[in-house]
């Protein structure tokens, strides 16, 4: 699992990367997306958003790997995102 946020001050290229990162995760802050990607999906991933941002002089992209335990530890205050709460209601009790 990634987590990858934005920074990002020009809106073209804000939206590109936005829309590159909905094909390979869920967007749980306006700015940050956590991706649930093979090594080789990572790799195209990061290579579309390097070539996104190759002539930007501001701005940032950061990718942060989660292991398994660490995504265990998640913790969430306050309201829950939509994708969130999309994800419970799909989710089966048995």
């Amino acid at each position: 699992m990634y987590l990858i946020s934005y920074d990002i001050t020009k809106d073209k290229v804000r939206r590109k990367v936005a829309k590159e990162l909905e094909n390979y995760g869920r967007r749980v802050q306006f700015s940050v997306f956590e991706c649930d990607i093979t090594k080789a999906q990572y790799a195209k991933l990061y290579g579309k958003l390097l070539k996104l941002m190759k002539k930007e002089e501001e701005g940032n992209i950061r990718f942060y790997s989660l292991c398994a335990n660490c995504l265990a530890k998640t913790e969430v205050i306050g309201n829950k995102s939509a994708a969130m709460l999309q994800e419970e209601e799909n989710l089966i009790v048995i």
